[in-house]
């Protein structure tokens, strides 16, 4: 256990570039190539978004805390960069994915409570407490009980009072680091890049009319300012941009994986566009059904 991300198993064993990422993801199909060809899947951002309403509405009820959904999203990301999502049943994953979570996040549920929601939730048949046990057990035995997150709140919070963010700024930088989940980012980035490029984004967009919706739209503005700001290298009107460009240049933050993440997120975002429920729940319940994972 370590209390610092630099000395943490999240940075050693689960930070991967895109390309080693890729090269898991290829592995995996490779090997399953019979059951990836038989039952197509939507895009895997779909999939993070249906997966996470249906995390959420499991949640919800149970007055589960943000970080402990966020903890949830990132073991079963991890757990599929392991395992081909065509040999599990899914509602059962994310269960168990929550309840483990909330075990390591201090705020405990009962099994029978999670097992409820869940039910609830994805309509299954599966009702049988060893069943969230014996997933337990392959998660953690997947992750190598490596299961200390390190989430980029933390890095906000720290943050926030020194770009003297305003409080709509504060809960838009919030949201985004909840939307970041949907994205492989937790497994590309460190949690305090991620963070600044929050706090990047929300000082671009201003919140202030209209909420705090984001959309692919204003995050490509914002990925347009950032490049003008580096382009003026310091020089004309002092901007809270250009302060904020400034700073991540003399805190040797690499400009690049804020790029990165921000084009993560546009994609996202546009992607989102055109997601329905429907289009990832029917070719979740085709393979479960016919392989019986649902009993």
């Amino acid at each position: 256990m370590t209390s610092t991300y630099w000395e943490s198993t999240q940075r050693k064993f689960w930070t991967f570039t895109k390309q080693q990422l890729a090269l898991e993801r290829k592995k995996i199909e490779e090997a399953e190539r019979n059951l990836v060809n038989l039952y197509p899947l939507p895009d895997k951002r779909h999939l993070s978004i249906y997966f996470y309403h249906q995390l959420s509405k499991m949640a919800r009820p149970l007055g589960i805390r943000q970080q402990a959904l966020a903890t949830a999203q990132v073991y079963v990301r991890r757990f599929y960069t392991k395992v081909e999502i065509r040999r599990t049943n899914p509602a059962l994953v994310l269960a168990t994915a929550l309840y483990l979570a909330c075990k390591m996040e201090e705020c405990p549920q009962h099994i029978r409570m999670v097992l409820a929601e869940a039910r609830h939730c994805w309509d299954t048949s599966f009702n049988d407490i060893s069943k969230i046990g014996e997933c337990e057990f392959t998660l953690i035995s997947e992750m190598n009980s490596q299961l200390i997150i390190h989430h980029p709140y933390r890095s906000l919070a720290e943050l926030q009072t020194h770009f003297q963010l305003t409080q709509e700024e504060n809960a838009l930088a919030w949201s985004i680091i909840n939307d970041h989940y949907l994205t492989d980012l937790p497994l590309l980035l460190s949690p305090h890049e991620i963070a600044i490029t929050a706090i990047f984004l929300a000082v671009v967009l201003k919140p202030t009319q209209g909420g705090l919706q984001v959309n692919a739209a204003g995050v490509a503005n914002a990925l347009q300012a950032l490049g003008n700001a580096r382009a003026t290298n310091g020089q004309g009107t002092q901007n809270r941009v250009q302060k904020l460009v400034d700073w991540m240049a003399e805190s040797n933050i690499d400009i690049e994986c804020v790029v990165e993440c921000t084009q993560e997120l546009i994609s996202l975002y546009e992607i989102w566009e055109n997601y329905t429920d429907k289009a990832c729940k029917e070719p979740i319940a085709k393979f479960v059904k016919a392989r019986g994972l649902d009993k």
